[in-house]
């Protein structure tokens, strides 16, 4: 078996605790391209995650779309031969309940987040991978997330309900 976080069962399916970790972090400059891994981003309230597609320079991001999320747990569950890169969300979490993290304020590392809605997968995603998403990532897709105050993420930082 494999290493586990305090909030793990050995079945590998989430308790609703709040302590996660960052696995991966995701960017595309892009629309259409895979984004890229990186160990470590800038991120801007308000605005996103630096050198995104989805960077918001003049600070007016709509709700939701400054951050996305999506929990490793999820991925395996779903059955689905998808990377996270292809999923097109910017951080790969473990050890958490990513959607429990809606309407609830969290950090990552030391930046501050909030939890806006559920990123359903789209009919754009399933054209994107050429694979089923829509008929398995619905309701474990992901989290949309603001970003509260400017900080920097990194793979390994703790995800944690503030």
């Amino acid at each position: 078996m494999g290493p586990m976080f305090g909030n793990q069962r050995s079945t590998g399916k989430l308790t609703p605790v709040s302590t996660g970790l960052v696995e991966g972090i995701f960017v595309a400059a892009e629309n259409g391209e895979l984004p890229r891994p990186v160990d470590s981003v800038r991120a801007l309230a308000g605005k996103g995650l630096e050198g995104n597609r989805y960077f918001w320079a003049d600070g007016g991001a709509p709700a939701g779309n400054a951050l996305t999320l999506i929990a490793t747990e999820a991925l395996a569950e779903s059955g689905l031969d998808i990377t996270a890169a292809e999923t097109r969300r910017n951080v790969l979490t473990s050890g958490i309940d990513v959607n429990a993290l809606v309407g609830k304020h969290f950090r990552i590392g030391a930046l501050e987040c909030y939890g806006v809605e559920l990123c359903e997968p789209c009919s754009h995603l399933q054209k994107l991978t050429g694979k089923d998403v829509l008929g398995t990532l619905v309701h474990r897709a992901g989290l949309n997330a603001d970003i509260l105050a400017d900080g920097e993420i990194a793979v390994g930082d703790a995800v944690v309900v503030i």
